[in-house]
Order: C-alpha cells, then sequence, then structure tokens
C-alpha cells in the first residue's frame, strides 16, 4: 500500500512538470537563429491547441526539452514542425511574417 501512494505522488509530480514546460506565462527563448531570437509564447500557443500532445508527438516535436530538435526554416516551409500549423491556414504563414517568431538584435 505504500508504494502504491509512493508511486502515485510521483506520478503526480512527473505528470506537473510536464503539463507546465511551457505554461502560459512562460515564454522559451531560442538564440541560434541567424534571423534573431525565436520567441515561444506559452500563453499564445495554449490558447491555440487543445494539449501538448498536438505537437509534442513523433512526427513533430517528441520530447518536451528545449533543443531537441534541430528546427530550420526549410523543413518549417516544407510544413513540417512549426510549419504544420503555421502554414496560412490554421496559423499565420511563416514564410510572410519573419518578424512574428525573429526578434531582431538590437544595435
Amino acid at each position: 500500500m505504500l508504494r502504491m501512494i509512493a508511486l502515485t505522488i510521483t506520478v503526480m509530480f512527473v505528470s506537473a512538470g510536464l503539463a507546465l514546460a511551457v505554461s502560459p506565462g512562460k515564454v522559451l527563448e531560442f538564440k541560434n537563429s541567424s534571423m534573431g531570437t525565436v520567441k515561444f509564447d506559452g500563453a499564445v500557443h495554449k490558447k491555440a491547441t487543445a494539449n501538448c500532445k498536438d505537437c509534442h508527438n513523433d512526427g513533430m516535436f517528441p520530447k518536451m526539452k528545449q533543443g531537441t530538435v534541430k528546427i530550420t526554416m526549410e523543413q518549417i516551409y516544407a510544413g513540417k514542425l512549426c510549419g504544420v500549423c503555421h502554414n496560412g491556414k490554421k496559423a499565420f504563414e511563416a514564410k510572410a511574417n519573419c518578424q512574428r517568431c525573429h526578434i531582431p538584435a538590437k544595435k
């Protein structure tokens, strides 16, 4: 019985951590783009999708950890990764709206 309680508590903590990976109010910054920092706003994306599995699956972003998938604009323009939604139908088209994701470095 004690083992079952410990397991339940552990699962609750792990689940809470995954659910809050990019919670509303949290913004991830990807700074390796030559076009400027890309900001991923958890609140904006939470409003746009029903659950994390819509994007975090084997075909798109299999792990919920920043930096585990190399993202290129070629992939996005081809309708992969972010481009699954950012195609001008479900969400704004990536190709025509660079500044909505890429924040140029201040000089």
